[in-house]
């Protein structure tokens, strides 16, 4: 069986452990997400499946895809994403897969975009001291000298400059799984996952690593 997940990510709570300890948590929507369509080797070149989540209106999406829907009896989804296979699950189209993929599973990868900060100096974007406060320094956030002098007489690629921060695909890996409520399709996982509320993220089960086993 896959042990990826296509999910909503609901926000951050805390939990008490059986000692009393508090735990951060992040509540993850994950789920239940049915199978579009399978990729073969011996038809694509790769063994892969087509996981769906979310409802769609009809009328929102594009005739190739709606008859990909039609064709096989499914509601549309809102939300597509292709999931590597071993090629050795049993898995058919029109099969649902919900949170309990991750009740063997001691640790997560969740994928998701990050929230986007708009435009930003070098002090927030990143973590420059800065200059002095005192009156008449003239030199409290601003980046500093960027080129040379005479040679080269230019400024270099890949220096860290003032733009825009956020709003990028980054993951966090190795977050624990505190507990698994199968009744709602919740994922309880431990610390802060990318994104805002509401967002969607891509959850990948793997070992005590954080290892992905599903890219």
């Amino acid at each position: 069986m896959i042990k990826a997940l296509i999910g909503k990510k609901i926000g951050m709570t805390q939990v008490f452990n059986q000692e009393g300890t508090v735990i951060p948590v992040t509540v993850i929507e994950a789920g239940p997400c049915a199978v579009v369509s399978k990729k073969t080797t011996q038809t694509d070149g790769y063994n892969a499946v087509q996981l769906g989540f979310g409802e769609a209106k009809s009328f929102r999406l594009k005739k190739p895809v709606l008859g990909q829907f039609s064709k096989n009896n499914l509601s549309p989804s809102k939300i597509l994403k292709e999931f590597r296979t071993s090629g050795e699950d049993e898995l058919k189209i029109g099969d649902l897969i919900d949170v309990s993929v991750f009740n063997d599973v001691k640790a997560v990868s969740v994928t998701g975009v990050s929230k986007g900060k708009g435009y930003q100096g070098v002090v927030k974007r990143w973590g420059f001291h800065g200059g002095r406060d005192t009156h008449g320094s003239m030199f409290h956030r601003v980046p500093g000298s960027i080129g040379q002098s005479s040679y080269p007489s230019k400024v270099f690629k890949g220096l860290k400059m003032p733009g825009h921060m956020g709003s990028a695909k980054c993951s966090s890996q190795n977050l624990k799984v505190i507990k698994i409520d199968a009744a709602q399709n919740l994922l309880y996982v431990k610390g802060a996952i990318p994104g805002s509320n509401n967002s969607i993220v891509f959850v990948y089960g793997g070992d005590s690593s954080g290892r992905k086993l599903n890219k």
